[in-house]
């Protein structure tokens, strides 16, 4: 017990380009307290212009490292088998006529969305018909319920999507964040099968 080394490979990492990777940085670490300075300190991986922007760092790299650099330590793995290092480049001012545009379209395309939708389905008959059975009367325009019904369709998206522009309603994800979550899940599985040179290997290689 007292020369193992106990690792937990971090899911994902950001870093700023030609940094110095350590092995704290890419992994909790548990370790006799006389070799756990060092062990922060390791360099795990320099960061170059030839990384681009994704670097795997395999938990195979880190335990051939720590057995060179302190000879018979027992190295135990936890968790993840890979770090992803995500190089981050400083991002540009947003650009207002870009933004106008954007949001342009966004609103616009929403908006005849749900219009071609409603048309579908003859919203307004329906509303028509409601207003009828209701009141008795015919009503080319029954805004009594368009007005409500426009207020919900609004409000109902708000709760959907769980967020009044940048603030939470509450702490349960919108569906549109698991999906996104779910969307980086796969995202980073492809990367770690395509980005890591260890994970491939073809029979006729001579190394």
């Amino acid at each position: 017990m007292e020369n193992t080394v106990y690792i937990r490979m971090r899911n994902r990492v950001q870093s700023a380009p030609e940094e110095k990777v350590l092995l704290k940085d890419v992994a909790q670490i548990i370790a006799p307290e006389e070799i756990l300075a060092n062990l922060n300190s390791m360099m795990i991986h320099q960061l170059t212009a030839k990384d681009r922007n994704i670097v795997v760092i395999d938990v195979m790299k880190v335990i051939k490292l720590i057995v060179k650099t302190f000879g018979d330590l027992e190295v135990q793995t936890i968790g993840p088998a890979q770090t992803i290092i995500e190089v981050t480049f400083k991002k540009k001012g947003v650009s207002i006529p870009f933004f106008l545009l954007i949001w342009f379209l966004l609103f616009f395309g929403s908006a005849m969305a749900i219009m071609n939708f409603h048309d579908d389905v003859s919203m307004r008959s329906v509303h028509e018909k409601i207003y009828t059975i209701i009141t008795g009367e015919k009503e080319a325009k029954p805004l009594l319920f368009q007005i409500p019904y426009s207020i919900g369709l609004g409000l109902g998206m708000i709760l959907f999507f769980n967020h009044v522009f940048k603030k939470r309603i509450n702490e349960e994800p919108s569906p549109l964040e698991v999906e996104m979550f779910n969307y980086q899940l796969d995202l980073d599985n492809y990367v770690i099968i395509h980005e890591n040179k260890e994970s491939m290997k073809k029979l006729n290689d001579d190394d």
